[in-house]
């Protein structure tokens, strides 16, 4: 069993929640997600969150202006300041979120209102998932080739399941709307299975192409 040392109580999760829409970019209960601030809008919303209860919102664009509905709550747990004026955070997945509106606010960044009530299992406890690593491995191997990318599978030896596949799904450079779709499994062995299904299909057609993340 996994518990996520950073989970707050879901009763003590906000009403409303900054967001920082970042395309490509996954975050999951569980994960940590190291990030590089340098737009001052968002330099605001860490500086604000840092005052409060350290928690800032994952979420993909579809476009400019829509949100996909699903995002990651994350909590600040790492900060630092660079010489250049630049904010280096890392962010603690505690639970995902719906979206229930977008709020009209005067803050430069966006913020929305937060529906956790569909995802009260992701602050809990998780069970292994009995992952066939074998198949796993194999498949990271023949797509990690394609992608050009490296990886010492021998660190995956003693990680949990639950831990392994939120790391694998975040690192991965799948597309925003495959990535959309693990992060929306109900529950983690589903997003094992859904995960090793695209890289299989990845592996038989050939590489995808590397994300370039924005923000908007």
């Amino acid at each position: 069993m996994e518990h996520n040392p950073f989970a707050a109580s879901y009763k003590t999760l906000p009403e409303n929640l900054p967001i920082f829409p970042l395309e490509g970019v996954l975050l999951m209960p569980f994960g940590r997600l190291p990030l590089n601030i340098f737009e001052p809008r968002y330099m605001q919303m860490v500086e604000d969150a840092l005052k409060g209860d350290r928690l800032i919102g994952m979420i993909q664009p579809k476009n400019k202006d829509e949100l996909y509905n699903v995002g990651c709550v994350g909590k600040i747990v790492e900060f630092s300041e660079t010489e250049d004026g630049r904010y280096l955070i890392t962010l603690q997945g505690l639970s995902r979120f719906a979206v229930g509106s977008e709020l009209q606010v005067e803050t430069p960044y966006r913020q929305v209102r937060a529906d956790w009530s569909g995802y009260k299992s992701d602050i809990e406890r998780q069970k292994c998932l009995g992952v066939d690593r074998e198949r796993l491995c194999g498949l990271l191997s023949a797509y990690f080739e394609k992608e050009d990318m490296s990886c010492d599978f021998t660190k995956f030896d003693d990680a949990a399941d639950g831990k392994l596949i939120t790391c694998l799904a975040m690192v991965c450079p799948f597309e925003p709307a495959e990535k959309q779709a693990l992060l929306e499994k109900n529950c983690c062995v589903e997003r094992a299975q859904l995960f090793m299904d695209m890289l299989e299909i990845a592996v038989r057609s050939g590489s995808n192409s590397q994300i370039d993340a924005k923000p908007h």
